[in-house]
């Protein structure tokens, strides 16, 4: 496998390690971030941008890192009762829920289905449909969310939400920008306010049943781990198993299938491990984002064991492009194993580099990438020939 594009070693100091580190205890919620914000019953809502604005409506919302990813994360949380009103998504939006249990509606008037998500549920979303969620759970409940492209357009609110924000003296500008007048906000005379989307738009939405939308939900029963997706699966400290959620990602297991094919702008897959094995050193062309669901695990890079970062339960962290990284599990969570969530930018594969140590040993234990980037015999390559 060619990997002319790594024509140099990047080296992350312990100054980048730390600004693309996003501990639970660094999250900063916004309680205004949206025109539903006044709205009994949504008057509660708690946003948290990660990477990325995402589709934050206001300009005082903490984002941890800006750096274009390719894709923005961030996450939702309300207590028990509290709703995120009807509104529609231009570009992905997959909801990762890490302990709760909300009720999902869709359509213009939320009555074309519901889904109940319960913990460690991933839903992608279609994109052109509304959508809102309820809080049925625990005060506690979050759902991380990661959203397509740098640049996500914003989102349309449903009707009735609009009407209703108004009365709480909340408007949105075309270039998506909350107006609070009871806060003193003038209305703009050089920027039109957004209106209600007209019926004639609304009627060429697509619909979906409850069983198509189920279809785009990845219950943990519905994850397929593989043994055999990573080149060091069959080395010392090496042995996770890979679960593809969407797109085909970083798997070396030419079987292997996702559960979801449609584009995101991103991929998504699970790696779990023992405690003491994980991934070991590789690298790649693409952005990353690492949410840590269970266990505790170390993150260490430049093949250094001095800038190594610990991560538990809802930390994250951004690896840098063409950055060497090795993923070890150090603490395991419920059943043995850690559970670690990967996004990496881009809907097409990921092509992994081993570090020279873990390519020797994989040979020697007879494995080594074929051609087409996946997990071959050593004992079978050996005997391929090729035209001149």
């Amino acid at each position: 496998m060619s990997t002319d594009h790594l024509s140099h070693d990047v080296t992350v100091d312990a100054t980048e390690i730390e600004r693309r580190t996003i501990l639970k205890s660094d999250w900063a919620p916004h309680r205004a971030a949206f025109i539903d914000c006044r709205t009994p019953g949504s008057d509660r809502k708690e946003n948290y941008a990660f990477i990325g604005g995402g589709v934050s409506q206001n300009a005082g919302q903490v984002i941890n890192l800006t750096e274009e990813h390719g894709f923005n994360t961030g996450a939702a949380g309300m207590p028990n009762g509290i709703s995120n009103n009807l509104h529609l998504h231009f570009t992905a939006e997959v909801f990762v829920n890490l302990g709760g249990e909300f009720r999902l509606r869709w359509g213009i008037d939320g009555t074309q289905g519901e889904y109940v998500s319960t913990d460690g549920d991933v839903i992608s979303i279609p994109t052109w449909i509304f959508r809102g969620f309820t809080n049925e759970g625990p005060d506690e409940g979050i759902l991380w969310t990661v959203l397509g492209r740098d640049v996500t357009g914003g989102i349309i609110w449903g009707p009735s939400v609009l009407k209703e924000a108004e009365s709480y003296g909340l408007h949105l500008t075309a270039d998506n920008q909350l107006i609070d007048t009871v806060a003193g906000d003038v209305l703009p005379d050089d920027v039109a306010l957004i209106k209600p989307i007209q019926q004639k738009y609304v009627d060429e939405l697509t619909t979906y049943s409850v069983e198509q939308m189920r279809g785009r939900v990845i219950q943990p029963a519905d994850r397929v781990y593989s043994r055999h997706a990573l080149l060091c699966a069959a080395l010392p400290g090496g042995a996770a198993e890979l679960a593809l959620a969407i797109g085909y990602g970083m798997s070396e297991d030419r079987r292997q299938v996702p559960n979801i094919h449609e584009p995101h702008s991103f991929n998504m897959a699970w790696v779990r491990a023992a405690e003491d094995e994980g991934m070991l050193r590789h690298r790649h062309s693409r952005t990353q984002a690492l949410l840590v669901k269970s266990g505790r695990w170390a993150v260490t890079l430049n093949g250094d064991p001095s800038t190594t970062v610990e991560l538990g339960p809802s930390d994250s962290f951004s690896v840098p492009v063409d950055a060497w990284r090795a993923f070890r599990c150090i603490e395991a969570g419920e059943g043995g194993a850690g559970e670690l969530l990967v996004v990496n930018g881009g809907d097409d594969r990921v092509y992994l580099e081993w570090a020279p140590e873990v390519v020797d040993a994989a040979r020697d234990a007879d494995w080594m990438i074929d051609p087409n980037g996946y997990l071959a015999p050593v004992g079978v390559m050996v005997t391929a020939t090729e035209d001149d």
